[in-house]
């Protein structure tokens, strides 16, 4: 089978399709292909699987594999035809039995092809990419049936990966149009649509106003460090802000392990607030239904809302927990917890994307995004998916990278920044040293160093 051949095949059998249809980013699409019916025909599988195959046969891979589902019978046909292992990727994690999340036989460190039926952006092909990169394979190359996209070949350069397909749609809709099988005006159509998606969209993006207070706040005291100030006793407490207090931006607090709490700490952390001019948020990483998150932060014993501007919160109850939290009083946002930094943590790129989602919804609410990185590239994709101008703060940074007995990771101060980290989040690394203020003015120093660094470039 020719490539020709195929396209008409697959406009026989209607999975190519014109009209109007709304596509899963919502735009209006005058065309759609609908490649999933394919596996009733063998022939056509049969036949789009050789041109894959002839395609990549001299290309340098160890596994490949099939973006399920339409992708998945069709990578498994090449397999067998370059006697390749396949390899895939469980939809949902695996918590039970051996607990392996790809399925076959592949060593760490295994080039992987990665087949998909279709590109339209460059994003969940991205989002494979970094799902077998976190199980130890590498992948280089994409290959697609048809390349329906804009500058999919750019922007997946842009993130380090090679993209290949077997027709464009302008081969497919010339092909047709030669045949008489799609009028003059359609094509006009189709073309008008593809220009309008190669054009940057020129929109406001909303800033919430508690996300700008913190990179006021940030150029004003040219600092981007934040202090996880997790101690039990108001002694230890204020007595660490007496040496480190001026060198921090915002104060991270954990209220509720002070043993010796009562009504004097409150007044007494605003004071060193205003007096050393740094910004508070409470760490008390919100998850629970909209009521009670309401009263756990107006309400009880802490009443957060009385004095932290930022608190954190996890998505696990969704995204009405926001509503729960904000609404009906100003000055406040939630830094969402989308990513962790403890080795084995149960924060998957499913959940990070429905962060996304909810602060997409509800920007009014959320200030940033709290997450780790493993390197500077993967910093960098991570943030590459904010839907807004939210901050991302990050934990796990040391000077140095490494890890401890406790499964926490580390990153280095200068990889997280350059990465994309606005701000860094700092614990033991100041509170266990020798010298706690030279060793904060020692990270302040270098974030703000490499922040400014990064935003001059």
């Amino acid at each position: 089978m020719t490539t020709e051949e195929f396209v008409l095949e697959l406009q026989r059998i209607g999975a190519v399709k014109f009209g109007s249809f709304i596509l899963k980013s919502g735009l209006e699409s005058p065309f759609y292909f609908d490649l999933r019916d394919m596996i009733s025909y063998p022939g056509i599988l049969d036949g789009v699987a050789q041109l894959l195959a002839d395609k990549i046969k001299d290309m340098k891979f160890d596994v490949l594999t099939g973006i399920p589902y339409t992708a998945l019978p069709i990578a498994s046909l090449v397999s067998a035809k370059l006697n390749k292992p396949l390899i895939y990727m469980r939809k949902e994690e695996k918590a039970y039995g051996t607990g392996k999340n790809v399925i076959g036989q592949y060593k760490k460190g295994d080039v992987c092809l990665v087949i998909d039926d279709l590109i339209t952006t460059g994003a969940s092909k991205v989002e494979t990419a970094e799902a077998y990169e976190k199980e130890g394979v590498v992948v280089k190359d994409f290959v697609v049936v048809i390349d329906r996209s804009a500058n999919g070949a750019e922007e997946l350069g842009a993130m380090g990966y090679n993209l290949h397909s077997l027709i464009s749609l302008d081969e497919i809709v010339e092909l047709l149009q030669s045949k008489g099988l799609i009028s003059d005006e359609k094509v006009k159509e189709v073309e008008a649509f593809t220009s309008s998606l190669a054009k940057p969209v020129e929109q406001d993006v909303y800033t919430n106003p508690l996300t700008q207070k913190l990179l006021d706040k940030m150029k004003e005291k040219q600092s981007n460090l934040v202090l996880s100030l997790d101690v039990t006793t108001q002694k230890e407490f204020f007595g660490m802000l007496d040496k480190v207090g001026d060198e921090i931006v915002m104060l991270k607090t954990h209220v509720d392990i002070i043993d010796d709490y009562d009504e004097t700490f409150v007044p007494r952390l605003q004071q060193y607030a205003s007096r050393q001019n740094f910004l508070i948020f409470e760490d008390r990483k919100f998850a629970d239904i909209g009521n009670t998150v309401r009263h756990q932060f107006r309400n009880g014993v802490y009443k957060i809302a009385d004095w932290a501007e930022y608190v954190t919160v996890h998505m696990v109850a969704g995204e009405m927990i926001l509503k729960g939290l904000f609404e009906g009083i100003e000055g406040h946002a939630g830094f969402v917890l989308a990513r962790m930094s403890s080795k084995g943590n149960l924060l998957n790129e499913t959940y990070t994307r429905k962060c996304f989602e909810a602060a997409k919804k509800n920007p009014q609410w959320v200030a940033g995004f709290i997450g780790h990185g493993s390197s500077v590239e993967d910093i960098r994709r991570f943030k590459a998916k904010f839907p807004g101008n939210q901050v991302l703060l990050m934990p796990g940074v040391k000077l140095e990278r490494g890890s401890d007995a406790m499964g926490q990771q580390y990153i280095s101060v200068e990889d997280a920044v350059s990465g994309g980290a606005d701000c860094i989040i700092v614990g033991r690394g100041i509170l266990n040293a020798t010298d706690p203020q030279a060793e904060a003015k020692i990270y302040r120093q270098r974030a703000w160093t490499a922040y400014r660094g990064r935003n001059e470039k």
